[in-house]
């Protein structure tokens, strides 16, 4: 039987003598939920956990692509698209990419995660070439202008990533958990890429055509292991992987709010974890805003969600909103306000 531990972060100014540093970041931890696909969940103190277990929940994640994991990262969503679903041909120019960009970066952004591949539900592949052309000229006039962010770039194909990179990227970010290509993981190994692995159930012409899991929360995991093996294997140390469980790819709304609830358990992979929830369908639904600019509200409840379970890396589209959210979010379970 697979036995899953998943750490409950303390978020408040309460540290209790058997606390440990949840991922070397700013929560601790002393508690552990025990999972299971045999038997229901049961608590344990965290020092009832196994010793390899424990060093990888408190072990400190290395900083990635220069950023400091034991904080809170906000990650800024760049699409250059014309049919995103939230922002579809808003930026794909040059011009207003870039002034975009720089709006993110006054707003607190740590990261500019770009997209030339719409992977809203039902949006059928691009080509390798019509996505390069997207996307390159965007990043290399970004660097050009002075923009010194690390730059993601948001990819399944070996050719857009490596324009990318020659323009100026730092990060692959693969929305197909490196499945879609098999050379862009040889690729980001030969070149020491960091990388982020997500995970979709099909891709995201049919992944919502009535998804299906055993248990959304220990298939997902199972997979992302299996990924980051794979990835190892490839010569991408685990040092430079980030994870993500892939909210609303091939989810139902029960599936994301599932993950959700106890996304904490992914610390166990020994990676940082990045979630993309941002203006998701299921906000507009639970949150009763159907309009694309409603959705700000509800995006940043689910965010300071996720960092109240020790999340690194929050994609967004409301970057102001979601800065000022955390600072204040922060500055109130701490009890005092701490600007390092």
């Amino acid at each position: 039987m697979t036995i899953y531990h998943r750490p409950i972060p303390l978020t408040g100014p309460e540290r209790p003598k058997a606390a440990l540093p949840l991922a070397g970041g700013p929560l601790i931890f002393d508690r552990i939920e025990v999972l299971s696909r045999d038997a229901p969940p049961r608590i344990i103190s965290a020092d009832q956990a196994p010793a390899d277990v424990l060093a990888r929940l408190t072990a400190p994640r290395a900083a990635i692509a220069g950023l400091d994991m034991a904080r809170p990262t906000i990650m800024g969503i760049l699409n250059v698209t014309p049919d995103s679903f939230t922002d579809g041909g808003q930026h794909n120019a040059p011009a207003a990419a870039l002034t975009h960009a720089r709006t993110m970066q006054g707003q607190g952004a740590d990261i500019i995660d770009v997209g030339g591949e719409s992977t809203r539900p039902g949006a059928t592949e691009v080509p390798a070439g019509d996505e390069i052309a997207r996307t390159a000229p965007v990043i290399a006039t970004l660097r050009a202008a002075g923009l010194s962010l690390p730059i993601s770039i948001d990819t399944r194909k070996t050719a857009v990533a490596r324009a990318a990179i020659e323009a100026g990227a730092t990060l692959v970010n693969d929305v197909s958990g490196f499945t879609f290509d098999d050379a862009l993981a040889p690729y980001c190994a030969t070149e020491n890429l960091p990388v982020c692995v997500m995970h979709a159930q099909g891709d995201p012409q049919t992944m919502q055509q009535n998804p299906r899991y055993d248990d959304v929360l220990l298939d997902v995991y199972d997979f992302l292991a299996a990924r980051i093996a794979a990835l190892e294997s490839a010569g991408i140390p685990r040092a430079r992987i980030i994870v993500d469980p892939g909210i609303g790819f091939g989810k139902t709304q029960a599936h994301n709010l599932a993950l959700l609830a106890r996304i904490s358990l992914f610390h166990a992979l020994g990676c940082p974890i990045l979630l993309g929830a941002s203006r998701k369908k299921f906000i507009a639904t639970l949150g009763q805003a159907p309009d694309i600019d409603a959705r700000v509200h509800g995006s940043v409840a689910v965010a300071l969600a996720a960092a109240a379970q020790g999340v690194q890396i929050l994609r967004v589209h409301d970057v102001f909103a979601t800065r000022s959210a955390l600072t204040l979010w922060q500055a109130a379970t701490k009890g005092i306000f701490d600007d390092a």
